[in-house]
């Protein structure tokens, strides 16, 4: 018994079994005792997950996936979730604990399980797993770049980003046809932002989604004091700016009586 790979779930299984073991070995299997990995398929990864010493659990929302995992990994029993990871309330299973996630993710919708962690942020300390190259790259991208974005910076506000490796088309069934990265977010040590959280996100978002504008045209709903009109740091383009500067820019509009929007 196999499960055939379904396109409407974006489903590539991975078939090298050297990779599956690097992605379950970039765990640190610091600060947490229990790892959910998403969208296991017929748990190539998984089966190195359960040699680790730590409680491993799966969500799954392909139902043939989850009977196959059911008759070949008794050690999940109780343990898989057949539910769909961005609906699902995962403190049903968790209870607000602290808990790591990992997987070979769904392509397509694989930014938004980056949004979800990020609003788990404080359960979630450590993530590593599989995307489309170039999200992968744009997650772990510096200012200055192209591709530097929403992702980016929300993502390096909270977690240290690291892209590890690349993994070629050759070693799917069936392949993509784009190459794949994998990357491990860490969570910081200080990851509580020294500025509203909210309004930070709001502001990343609003520069980033006119990212060819100033900050001070795309950011004009933000800037109400004279004060803030005359700072330079209004100048630039949002790709220019560091998180450690979008956490400054917030920082001077909350100043200045701008409540989050």
């Amino acid at each position: 018994m196999s499960v055939k790979a379904k396109k409407h779930l974006g489903q590539h299984f991975l078939t090298d079994e050297n990779i599956a073991k690097k992605i379950a070995d970039s765990l640190t299997l610091n600060g947490y005792k229990k790892v959910l990995e998403i969208g296991p398929g017929m748990g190539v990864l998984t089966k190195y997950l359960l040699e680790k010493p730590i409680e491993t659990f799966v969500i799954e929302i392909d139902t043939e996936s989850v009977e196959y995992l059911e008759a070949h990994y008794l050690k999940l029993r109780g343990n898989i979730i057949s539910k769909d990871f961005l609906k699902y309330n995962l403190n049903e299973v968790f209870n607000h604990e602290p808990f790591a996630i990992i997987g070979n993710f769904p392509y397509n919708i694989s930014s938004q399980i980056v949004f979800k962690t990020l609003e788990m942020r404080n359960q979630i300390p450590e993530f590593s797993g599989m995307f489309q190259k170039e999200v992968a790259e744009r997650i772990c991208e510096k200012e200055g770049s192209k591709t530097y974005g929403i992702l980016s910076v929300l993502t390096q506000a909270f977690y240290d980003a690291e892209y590890l490796f690349t993994v070629h088309e050759n070693v799917f069934n069936p392949p993509p046809k784009v190459k794949s990265g994998v990357l491990r977010l860490i969570r910081k040590e200080n990851y509580k932002l020294p500025c509203d959280e909210k309004l930070f996100f709001s502001v990343v978002k609003q520069a980033f989604n006119q990212r060819r504008k100033t900050m001070r045209n795309s950011l004009k709903s933000f800037i109400h004091s004279d004060i803030l009109k005359e700072d330079s740091i209004f100048d630039l383009r949002p790709e220019q700016l560091s998180v450690e500067k979008f956490i400054e820019l917030t920082q001077k509009i909350e100043a200045n009586g701008v409540q989050n929007q």
